[in-house]
């Protein structure tokens, strides 16, 4: 058995290629789409109340620096291969087929879930708007299934799922401009918590600087992580770019940068205004105004949150997709995944099997348990496409690279060890809960994967 075989690496666009409409600017804007949301809108205040109180700042440090490592290996893999996949196609190139199919089961773990938890967390807020004026949904469909509560289907969160799909199917340049629309409008809305903030920031409020000591800032960190990778969902793009090789970096590292510095702004003004302690609720920004007697801009960073939290939704969705095209258009998952519509040159099958999924998780699914799962898949993805550059330096110095990666074996060792490290800060569940689904990956791969792979030479001389 060849578990190690090999993509070879091509420039070229493929045969049955998707439909190449965004540049630069686009993905900048899906990346900012994809980051900036449930990190900000929800994480932030989690983070503080329970890990690393005014410390918050230095969490959302240490993981952009693991991220920043990342994307810069990221960046040079999307200007070589310009095919969808992100790390699932990398460590194909990299590494060989088995462990392109343990990253790119590990993605399905890392968008699956991120679009559930995301779903969950829209609903959060829409219902919080629908109460302001006196609107209830009732007990039963407002939440997943919990018996204790009377509740049996988060229907809001079904609902906006299905929606974010079949907006999808529309084809992605539709999809990048209204997402690029409600960028513009959640960035303002931070823009805004900001100038509002900035003044009623007490100092007082910053002591204890790190109540739960280093390590609770490095808990954090590890959390905070999964506010961060929408880079990775802008490298599935790469079959939808005009010019991958330039376009992919300057999108990646773009919006990191843009990200980082919006986070170490709300997490300073946030730990400034509310006492860390009492950050612990779903809607900490919209809270830290109300605290302050700000309750118009409260109105309006609530609504601000569920575009936000939509656009994350819409981007985290859409890497799924294409995701799932990349393994079948190569064998290892049915061929019907990546069957491209004629017309708006869309995985049809791909995004109507990701919406259904997802919104059976975000419906029914208590999530709050599993978050940490997307945090351990993330930075063991990162880990293993960052561990491929130094690799491909070594056995493909030749390839064609549109950008390249600096201080290389430092910068991929630095990203290797920080991820790794992070990793291990997560909770024994979590690492029980990736491996348990890790295998469950191998099974499904052992029983159809292999022997439908594209690169099986006994399948081509069928």
């Amino acid at each position: 058995m060849n578990l190690f075989r090999k993509k070879v690496v091509s420039n070229q666009f493929s045969e049955n290629s998707l439909n190449r409409v965004l540049g630069a600017m686009d993905l900048t804007l899906l990346g900012v789409g994809a980051i900036i949301g449930t990190g900000v809108f929800v994480l932030t205040g989690v983070a503080a109340a329970k890990y690393a109180g005014p410390a918050l700042i230095l969490s959302f440090i240490i993981a952009g620096l693991a991220c920043v490592f990342a994307a810069l290996c990221y960046s040079e893999f999307a200007s070589m291969i310009p095919q969808s996949g992100s790390a699932y196609t990398y460590s194909y190139v990299a590494f060989g087929e088995i462990f392109a199919w343990v990253l790119g089961w590990d993605l399905v773990l890392e968008y699956g879930l991120a679009s559930s938890a995301v779903a969950s967390g829209w609903s959060g807020y829409f219902q919080s708007l629908l109460s302001g004026f006196g609107i209830h949904i009732p007990t039963a469909l407002t939440s997943a299934f919990d018996p204790s509560k009377g509740t049996v289907i988060d229907l809001p969160a079904v609902i906006i799922v299905l929606l974010v799909t079949l907006l999808l199917t529309r084809g992605v340049k539709e999809s990048a401009r209204f997402n690029a629309i409600m960028v513009v409008i959640k960035v303002a809305v931070v823009l805004l918590f900001i100038a509002v903030g900035v003044w009623y920031v007490e100092p007082a409020n910053w002591e204890p600087f790190m109540p739960f000591g280093f390590s609770g800032v490095v808990t954090g960190a590890a959390v905070v992580v999964f506010a961060y990778f929408g880079f990775d969902a802008v490298s599935t793009a790469a079959e939808e770019v005009k010019n991958p090789q330039r376009n992919l970096p300057i999108g990646i590292i773009s919006a990191l940068a843009i990200c980082t510095t919006l986070y170490i702004a709300v997490s300073l003004i946030l730990t400034g205004i509310v006492p860390f302690n009492m950050l612990n609720v779903k809607d900490p920004v919209a809270f830290a105004l109300q605290f302050i007697g700000q309750d118009w801009a409260a109105g309006f960073i609530s609504l601000g949150a569920m575009v936000g939290i939509t656009t994350v939704l819409i981007v985290m969705m859409f890497g799924q997709t294409r995701l799932f095209f990349a393994m079948s258009r190569d064998g290892l998952l049915p061929k019907r995944l990546s069957t491209v519509h004629p017309k708006t040159k869309v995985p049809l099958a791909s995004t109507w099997g990701t919406g259904i999924l997802v919104a059976l998780f975000a419906g029914f699914v208590p999530l709050d348990k599993l978050a940490e799962l997307t945090s351990i898949g993330t930075l063991f993805a990162f880990a293993t496409v960052s561990l491929g550059i130094a690799v491909l330096r070594k056995t493909q110095p030749e390839l064609k690279r549109g950008f390249k990666t600096p201080w290389v074996p430092l910068i991929p060792a630095l990203a290797v060890i920080f991820c790794f490290y992070l990793m291990l800060q997560l909770s024994s569940f979590t690492w029980k809960g990736f491996v348990v689904w890790l295998i469950i990956g191998l099974l499904i791969y052992f029983s159809y994967g292999y022997k439908h792979s594209k690169l099986n030479p006994v399948r081509n001389k069928q």
